[in-house]
């Protein structure tokens, strides 16, 4: 792993922090800690890191407000450290735009290999492919090789699990996928089983592109999944 790849930890637990430290530098990564939530914005601001692991119980800010303060300037990717593992508290967690979620106590061994993954798919460069991963309808472009959305020529921000769901879509028009497929297909594993996951990613996607065209549709499938549908 690069060693210019930058970690922000938050938890305010400082024995989860430090194991975190050690076995994150151990990889080659570079970590900074914040030990409470406005500590972790304040962090963030000013070490501009390429992922965020955030726990939601910590003084001061809890994790969700953390979240909404990142995701006002910034799409980087979050995963969620929590003692909280009800499915509540995971849909609550995705709706502010987290990518990922992991209840305590965790394997540091699966927390790093997400962490990896989600690098990857974010911070992919052109130059790993012959071609770009790139989908073009009427009004918008969704690009997969450099994660960036572009609506009526604009970009718009959006975090990389939204943009993969869209993407996924998008690459395969007028089939209709369940949420258990989306969830295998895009995810790759098994998310806590929970297909509900997938409405709150299509919810928030159709928030950046709902009737941008008439050429085609975000659908939902009753009683089936999902689809984007090309009109004729």
């Amino acid at each position: 792993m690069n060693t210019k790849v930058k970690i922000l930890f938050c938890d305010d637990d400082k024995n989860i922090c430090e194991l975190a430290r050690l076995y994150l530098e151990k990889e080659g990564f570079e970590v900074v800690i914040a030990e409470n939530g406005r500590q972790a914005v304040n962090v963030f601001n000013r070490e501009k890191p390429s992922l965020v692991v955030l726990d939601i119980l910590m003084p001061e800010m809890d994790g969700y407000e953390v979240c909404k303060e990142i995701r006002k300037t910034s799409a980087v990717p979050i995963i969620f450290l929590t003692a909280k593992g009800d499915i509540f508290d995971k849909v609550l967690g995705l709706e502010l735009g987290a990518d990922d979620y992991m209840v305590k106590p965790f394997d540091v061994k699966e927390l790093i290999a997400r962490m990896k993954a989600v690098l990857r798919r974010f911070g992919k460069d052109a130059t790993e492919d012959d071609a770009e991963e790139i989908v073009v309808y009427d009004k918008i472009s969704i690009n997969l090789t450099n994660y960036e959305l572009k609506v009526n020529d604009s970009t718009v921000e959006i975090p990389p699990k939204e943009l993969e769901v869209l993407y996924y879509l998008a690459s395969n028009p007028n089939k209709v996928f369940t949420r258990d497929q989306l969830l295998s297909n895009v995810w790759g594993y098994d998310y806590y089983g929970d297909s509900r996951t997938v409405d709150v990613h299509i919810k928030r996607i159709r928030e950046k592109i709902e009737n941008v065209s008439d050429k085609w549709n975000l659908k939902t499938v009753h009683r089936v999944g999902y689809k984007f549908e090309v009109l004729q």
